[in-house]
């Protein structure tokens, strides 16, 4: 049995906050604003296991009222979702994702986050997509405002 799950976040930039996409600093003179780390493709992935599962979505799990999360590293979330797609015994087929960023340029991280995410979701990196896309100086991404990303994930039923 297979179960395909989307997942999406977006968020706002300005100068003076760190730049972490799939779990890799990215050098950048603006970042994500958000109550954990603000990584966009973490927490769009992050939904992506939950939405597939029929979890519900990260806020459902992770409240931005709780303070327990502030600044949280989003690979927490992610080891979460990973957790319950285990438990609910599923494995990773395989993700795509599409990150929309107007500046800096992605490419030269893009295999570093593919392997960050590989890492935590327990596969090989060949399983992971990381697609980077600029906005075309159109919306809040290409006025460089904010940062969306886009994952969608294949799960399949472990062998028992």
């Amino acid at each position: 049995m297979f179960r395909i799950g989307f997942g999406s976040d977006i968020h706002r930039l300005v100068p003076g906050r760190p730049l972490i996409l799939g779990g890799v600093g990215i050098e950048s003179d603006l970042g994500a604003v958000g109550h954990s780390d603000a990584d966009a493709l973490t927490h769009a992935v992050t939904d992506a296991i939950l939405g597939a599962l029929a979890l519900g979505d990260i806020g459902t799990h992770f409240r931005n009222s709780d303070e327990r999360w502030r600044n949280a590293e989003s690979f927490i979330f992610l080891r979460f979702a990973v957790g319950e797609m285990k438990q609910h015994g599923y494995q990773i087929v395989n993700v795509d994702s599409t990150v929309h960023l107007e500046q800096p340029k992605l490419q030269p991280y893009v295999d570093e986050i593919r392997k960050g995410i590989a890492d935590a979701l327990e596969v090989e990196a060949s399983l992971v997509s990381v697609k980077a896309k600029t906005g075309e100086g159109v919306d809040a991404v290409g006025e460089r405002e904010a940062v969306r990303a886009e994952a969608i994930v294949l799960l399949c039923r472990t062998e028992t």
